[in-house]
């Protein structure tokens, strides 16, 4: 068994069911001219948690653990894309509408693709979601299964929307989860910051929360 210095308590784990999940590291809603500029936000803040993302999933990576990727997107012809997620808002470009990268937010085009920095390695799974969580009209649950994996470390973006809604998601179902803090942002910070608050709270209601560095150091 290993321990992470955590909050709001250490979180004991068993290296044997152990995984690391990179949440929508995807090039549309980090880099310039994708669908999360043009909803008007700065994608800077997004960049700067690359670095660390890295740092974490190579710490997975030479620790022979789980890493598993997911990636928001829809089919082409937007048949898992309802009125009520394209239409909210007022993005210069919705969901679908030809941009800068391809098609914004569409399987298969280089927007979609997850920034080159944190590329999949073979045989690490690449989860393509239609929802904000990712156990919703994928295979998540099964990929999880087969690697015999009940306790997660989570990292990517946005906090307070895809890695929030997978951390509940997955407490539900009964894992055990960790934020890894600084390996995660959002396009307003004080939203990143209520959002930890609220997985920690109450003797962590749905979760625990450390930075990278105590995660590495634990592996």
């Amino acid at each position: 068994m290993g321990g992470i210095r955590a909050e709001p308590f250490d979180f004991s784990f068993d290296p044997a069911t152990l995984g690391l999940v990179v949440i929508d590291m995807q090039r549309d809603f980090v880099e310039p001219g994708g669908f999360g500029a043009s909803l008007g936000n700065d994608v800077a803040l997004l960049q700067a948690i690359i670095p660390t993302v890295q740092a974490l999933i190579g710490g997975f990576r030479a620790a022979g653990l789980p890493v598993i990727h997911t990636r928001e997107c829809h089919r082409p012809d937007l048949s898992d894309l309802p009125p009520a997620k394209r239409d909210r808002g007022a993005p210069a470009l919705r969901i679908g509408d030809e941009g800068p990268m391809g098609r914004i937010l569409i399987a298969g085009e280089p927007g979609a693709d997850i920034v080159p920095e944190l590329a999949p390695v073979p045989g690490e799974p690449v989860i393509d979601k239609p929802g904000k969580g990712a156990f919703y009209g994928t295979e998540f649950a099964q990929v999880l299964a087969d690697r015999n994996l009940r306790q997660l470390v989570f990292a990517g973006v946005t906090t307070e929307v895809c890695v929030q809604t997978t951390m509940r998601e997955a407490n539900d179902r009964g894992f055990d989860c960790l934020l890894a803090t600084d390996a995660t942002e959002s396009y307003f910070p004080d939203f990143k910051q209520a959002a930890i608050r609220m997985i920690i709270a109450q003797g962590g209601i749905v979760g625990w929360a450390a930075p990278t560095a105590h995660v590495l150091e634990a592996l």
